[in-house]
């Protein structure tokens, strides 16, 4: 049994998923962010960068103490090979997915969290910053794009590449892009929109990026985003 630590951000939708695209039994055990659940000692032990997802995986391979996992990047590579599911068995195939895998964790998930953050929940409007991001989740967009122009999924057949980008697509209003610029991605995106799997995983999911009719409070604005460095 794996144990997942979860909130609905893209990064935390990313593992739900490939457990639902991989029948993988686990229990999901909630971290309210807003609460600071995510500064508490037994979840630190398991994820020191106080961030969601994490895993606990009770069962390893091979058997032995239980594993702890944290980043979601990490997360879905240690699952895609505990599992043999969702990457490619062969070296060029494999070293396809991956990359595609780093992109979205080096790139497409940082930018789009800025321009989410900035849009949704800054307290006042920065242009720079919204014009900065804006302008680079664009440009990334336009790279996946591209790279949909002639294949159906990301790298071959459906991966944790195509897990891994997924949810930060879905926030696309919050980023500040139109799909129909976009027609590959949006061909893409409507097919992993239908597939069981992801209908399981967002059924009753809060889009934490939406419109917000009544601004966060100081206390969870200090909580999620004005923390230090821990003494």
């Amino acid at each position: 049994m794996i144990d997942l630590y979860f909130a609905p951000t893209p990064n935390g939708l990313k593992a739900r998923l490939f457990m639902e695209e991989a029948q993988l039994p686990h229990r999901l055990m909630p971290v309210a962010l807003g609460k600071g659940e995510q500064f508490k000692p037994d979840f630190l032990a398991i994820s020191p960068n106080n961030k969601i997802p994490a895993i606990v995986d009770h069962e390893p391979a091979g058997g032995g103490e239980p594993i702890t996992l944290f980043e979601s990047g990490a997360i879905m590579l240690y699952l895609a090979e505990k599992t043999g599911r969702l990457i490619p068995q062969d070296i060029h195939g494999r070293a396809e997915v991956l990359q595609w895998l780093f992109w979205q964790m080096a790139g497409l998930g940082p930018m789009a969290g800025q321009i989410g953050h900035f849009n949704v929940y800054a307290p006042e409007k920065v242009p720079y910053a919204i014009d900065r991001y804006t302008r680079e989740t664009h440009r990334l967009y336009g790279v996946l794009d591209q790279r949909l122009a002639d294949r159906t999924f990301i790298a071959g057949d459906f991966s944790i590449a195509d897990i891994a980008c997924y949810p930060w697509i879905v926030p696309h209003e919050a980023h500040g892009q139109n799909l129909n610029d976009f027609p590959n991605l949006k061909r893409w995106f409507d097919t992993i929109a239908t597939r069981p799997a992801t209908l399981r995983t967002y059924d009753g999911v809060e889009n934490v990026y939406a419109p917000r009719q009544q601004a966060i409070s100081e206390e969870e604005r200090r909580v999620l985003f004005g923390q230090g460095a821990r003494p």
